[in-house]
């Protein structure tokens, strides 16, 4: 391996995946009471996060970025091995994890200058950040160079898409994701928002009634996204991603996936729960899909 492969926990990965791919994450916190600050699965599981929200309507929970140092201590950790790093952070619009990163990087070069660090602003998220960096993770088994590595990366990262919903505009609201007055209408007629993040932004595609509708709404956005592009989901990497409801998650897995197998070969899409990093902002009822190109189609 010629290269370690860092991300910050915004990748929703669990605790399973970096330890089988040996990828490090360095975690986020996230606090209830806006004074005590636990490790993402680290120090605090990702249920535990939700059941407390859902538990507590009203505590509306906070998260904060690594710090510089966190990032220089798992630097430097493997600075003293003599491994080059590739760290992938969450979109900038959305944290200051890539800013921690970058200072603590420079720090480390100082005193190991033959160690090259690449630090990237994905320009994306939850789980579609986690299929990024599984992304890396296949080209490094596959044998690309860092250099390689971070060509595909910067040629990649902008197919990313998430389309998404919640269960109400509260967590936006709050977290400063949309605007007081949009909020307010929106919950006095209860719609549901449809929303998709490209290149590092969030952006309404819609509103349903309820919610089957929106994620019959989704499915349909899904395949007018391909067909807008003129691409195969074949060429894809494809994650649904949810908060609470896993029974839900598969519900809609399986939906999505009896609509691509009339357009594509897809024969599996796989389930990531999205993390207490996201879950702030989208409360415990997200659910969606992100999709990015392969590197090698």
């Amino acid at each position: 391996m010629a290269y370690q492969i860092i991300t910050d926990g915004s990748c929703d990965l669990g605790a399973d995946i970096p330890k089988e791919k040996g990828i490090r994450v360095v975690p986020f916190y996230v606090t209830f009471d806006g004074v005590n600050y636990k490790k993402e699965i680290e120090e605090v599981g990702v249920r535990t996060f939700y059941q407390e929200m859902v538990d507590h309507p009203k505590v509306f929970p906070k998260s904060s970025l690594p710090s510089v140092q966190d990032y220089a201590e798992v630097f430097e950790e493997y600075a003293k091995k003599g491994l080059d790093m590739i760290c992938l952070c969450i979109t900038t619009k959305f944290s200051g994890s890539y800013n921690s990163a970058k200072t603590a990087a420079d720090m480390i070069k100082d005193n190991y200058q033959d160690i090259r660090i690449e630090v990237v602003d994905t320009t994306v998220n939850t789980v579609l950040q986690g299929l990024l960096v599984l992304e890396v993770a296949r080209m490094q088994e596959n044998g690309l160079t860092f250099e390689e590595t971070i060509a595909q990366i910067e040629r990649i990262k902008s197919t990313g898409r998430i389309i998404f919903t919640v269960g109400n505009y509260e967590y936006l609201i709050h977290g400063g994701r949309i605007g007081k007055v949009m909020g307010t209408a929106a919950s006095t007629l209860g719609i549901k928002p449809l929303i998709m993040l490209r290149e590092g932004e969030i952006f309404p595609t819609g509103i349903t009634r309820n919610r089957n509708k929106g994620k019959k709404r989704l499915i349909e956005q899904a395949k007018d996204h391909f067909e807008k592009i003129g691409k195969s989901p074949d060429d894809y990497q494809i994650v649904v991603g949810y908060g609470y409801e896993r029974e839900e998650a598969v519900e809609f897995r399986d939906a999505l996936l009896a609509s691509m197998k009339t357009y594509s070969n897809i024969k599996d899409i796989d389930i990531f729960q999205i993390g207490a990093t996201i879950g702030v902002h989208t409360g415990p009822y997200p659910i969606g899909l992100g999709l990015i190109q392969k590197y090698d189609r």
